[in-house]
């Protein structure tokens, strides 16, 4: 399979997107000893973690802009030698400001990577793939989520949690590099691609739009689905920021072993995200209702990550067995809802989805700021590590009703004719 274009186009998003978020997670594993070395409260740290967050929301809307405008294959290579530098800068950091420096970098670089990315699975895949290529692509970011507390606690008894920070910056750098070297914008310009892929391609619209944006319409049709996006954010980033540092101690565990249970939460992630995008993929085919792949999909995960959570809410001294369970099972249905979520702005706006998505993953980008922050100011006021994951609940009910205000049925690039199956076949 991996031996056409399109496969190893996918392939290299894969491997982008594993990497970014051991760049962005590998701090919540590092915590415990930069907070230390710095002499950090909770709550700074906090901070740290929800630093980044703060260029990546600004830049969601205008980095999907560049990505349409000048085309993933620049856009994606500029962004990547940023991040990469960004993450040497956090392992040279010499205290609580320079390290915030380094993390407000790093938001920068990632800021216009998934909106970006979108853009080139519009180009390069059929829309019949679209939850597929999502659920994908973001089940190697949950690898990435759990592969990184393991890797950058092995990287910090090999060297030092600085030592850390600059090895994965240079691994970042390196599939920069590689991306600008095989990556073409448009399909057909690639010297492996054959006529048979071509063919299941939708007509290339080139990086300079010829008619502008529909900004108007983009934001009043993305709002809800941002805002359904804020509420799986939520729980995604109190999950990555604070989950190493749950085990290690609201159980007392050591460092090693604390890696361990937060890797295995991750990896049920990483299920989620490759089911998720199967099932909306297979919903969409059998059905051929948008709504029910998509808004359905979401509202019933959303639900059953709230069911997940609730033993923790409703059982006082929770054992490390069942809690891993519970967060693992939690996780898992949230990752499932990221197919059908990602989807929905190339049903929306195909040739428009580079600035769709990143006006969505605002959403995420904004939880990212103030879950982080928030969780570790519970922590250190009431000092229940369980209280967390409480008001996850509150935004998973949220979710839920709000999943069924978007409207993926209607596609903007089509004239808001019903973007059900037969339509999207007619997009391919």
């Amino acid at each position: 399979m991996f031996r056409r274009a399109t496969m190893r186009v996918l392939l290299l998003l894969c491997v982008m997107y594993l990497i970014t978020y051991v760049d962005r997670v590998n701090v919540s594993t590092a915590a415990s000893a930069f907070g230390a070395e710095l002499h950090l409260t909770h709550t700074q740290i906090g901070f740290v973690f929800s630093a980044f967050a703060y260029p990546y929301l600004i830049i969601q809307v205008a980095g999907g802009w560049v990505g349409d405008r000048f085309g993933p294959r620049r856009t994606l290579a500029i962004c990547g030698i940023v991040w990469a530098g960004a993450t040497i800068l956090t392992g040279l950091a010499t205290g609580f400001a320079s390290m915030i420096a380094a993390r407000l970098l790093l938001g920068l670089g990632e800021g216009a990577t998934f909106p970006t990315a979108t853009r080139a699975m519009s180009n390069w895949l059929p829309a019949s793939q679209r939850g597929f290529a999502q659920g994908i692509t973001h089940a190697a970011s949950r690898i990435g989520n759990a592969v990184a507390p393991p890797l950058i606690v092995s990287l910090m008894v090999a060297t030092s949690w600085r030592g850390a920070f600059i090895v994965t910056g240079v691994v970042s750098l390196a599939w920069a590099l590689v991306w600008g070297w095989y990556f073409r914008d448009d399909p057909r310009d690639h010297p492996r691609i054959t006529e048979g892929e071509c063919e299941q391609l939708a007509t290339y619209s080139g990086n300079k739009a010829r008619t502008p944006a529909p900004w108007r319409q983009l934001f009043a049709r993305m709002i809800p689905v941002t805002a359904v996006y804020f509420c799986y954010g939520w729980v995604l980033w109190l999950f990555l920021s604070w989950l190493p540092q749950y085990f290690l101690h609201n159980y007392h565990l050591e460092l090693r072993k604390s890696a361990l249970f937060a890797s295995g939460v991750f990896f049920a992630g990483v299920i989620g995200d490759w089911l998720g995008g199967w099932v909306t993929d297979a919903i969409l085919r059998r059905t051929g209702n948008v709504r029910v792949a998509r808004n359905v999909m979401v509202g019933v995960c959303m639900l059953l990550t709230l069911c997940s959570l609730a033993p923790i809410l409703f059982l006082s001294n929770i054992s490390i067995t069942l809690a891993a369970l519970c967060l693992s099972a939690g996780f898992f249905f949230n990752e499932m809802t990221i197919g059908p979520m990602w989807a929905v702005p190339m049903d929306i706006a195909p040739k428009h989805s580079g600035i769709a998505s990143g006006i969505m993953n605002c959403g995420s980008a904004l939880a990212a700021i103030v879950s982080p922050v928030i969780g570790g100011w519970l922590i250190d006021t009431t000092g229940n590590w369980n209280l967390p994951f409480v008001v996850s609940m509150a935004l998973m009910a949220i979710g839920i009703v709000l999943s069924f205000v978007m409207s993926p049925d209607r596609s903007l690039d089509t004239d808001h004719q019903p973007a059900n199956a037969e339509g999207t076949r007619k997009l391919v």
